[in-house]
């Protein structure tokens, strides 16, 4: 488990307030989110945790700017979310928050380096610049030694790096990763998730979905969902809830 550091939590950088999200499939409807009410602290170290169904990932998806709520306010580093069309949502996705997915994401037909070096040709970095900050964020996740060799020549905890420093590489003001650690061993996870701890330690603001106690422990904060709701939060910021309130 990460150690509390010293520095000062800044004011939310996510602010959720009576959020649904309800799925329709012909007749058929799922509610996947009830009324979340939610703040996330800059600076924070935030594991979101519950079974299949709960509305852990249709929250990351929400918070992510990949799909949009049915009710309720999201407002991300003072920006409000709600009435955005889909090219701002974009820019916001490309400028606000980096993505960590259980799958990597990788181009297999790039090395390293300019898997790194994607996020900045779209946001229209010179080759320069890219080049420098992708060596500086690999350098970051240990991984300048294989710079030049492809996702399939590495394992998967180094590729998993690899898409942490892809993800951070723009310095966004929210890491969202989703089950970061689902196709890796143990030492592999272990790996990744002390790369996690580093760059919350120098202040990144980091949500993380997972099904492992294990890798929950590495948070500061853990926020448990079922059924759609939020049923215990370890933090102050939102009290621990009952099931079914």
């Amino acid at each position: 488990m990460t150690e509390k550091t010293d520095r000062m939590i800044d004011q939310p950088i996510i602010v959720v307030r009576d959020v649904w999200k309800t799925y329709r499939t012909g007749q058929v409807e799922f509610t996947a989110l009830k009324g979340i009410d939610l703040d996330i602290a800059a600076g924070e170290f935030t594991a979101i945790m519950g079974p299949s169904g709960s509305g852990k990932s249709t929250l990351m998806n929400i918070l992510g700017c990949l799909d949009r709520k049915d009710r309720g306010t999201y407002t991300l580093n003072g920006t409000s979310i709600t009435d955005m069309t889909p090219n701002e949502l974009a820019q916001i996705r490309n400028r606000e928050i980096g993505f960590v997915f259980q799958s990597f994401n990788l181009l297999p037909k790039l090395n390293l380096l300019e898997n790194v070096e994607l996020p900045m040709i779209y946001a229209d970095i010179n080759r320069r610049e890219r080049n420098e900050r992708a060596h500086e964020a690999l350098q970051m996740v240990g991984l300048i030694p294989w710079a030049k060799h492809r996702p399939n020549e590495i394992s998967g905890g180094q590729k998993q790096r690899a898409a942490i420093a892809r993800a951070v590489v723009l310095h966004p003001a929210l890491l969202l990763a989703d089950e970061p650690t689902g196709n890796l061993d143990s030492q592999s996870a272990g790996e990744v998730m002390k790369v996690f701890t580093h760059l919350n330690q120098a202040g990144s603001t980091i949500v993380l979905i997972t099904h492992e106690p294990e890798i929950a422990a590495y948070a500061s904060r853990t926020v448990t969902f079922r059924d759609g709701r939020i049923i215990f939060d370890t933090s102050g910021l939102n009290a621990p809830c009952q099931e079914g309130a």
